[in-house]
């Protein structure tokens, strides 16, 4: 089915685009000092 298949691609789209945001947080707070208590952005 098409629609299974769109949504794999999406679910897969969003796990990748998740990733690479955190991953960029992490680059930026290197230059800062660590958040004692980091936000959850998932919710």
């Amino acid at each position: 089915m098409a629609k299974d298949e769109r949504a794999e691609r999406l679910a897969a789209a969003l796990r990748e685009n998740l990733k690479r945001r955190k991953a960029q947080a992490r680059e930026q707070d290197e230059g800062r000092a660590p958040d004692p208590a980091p936000r959850d952005e998932s919710a």
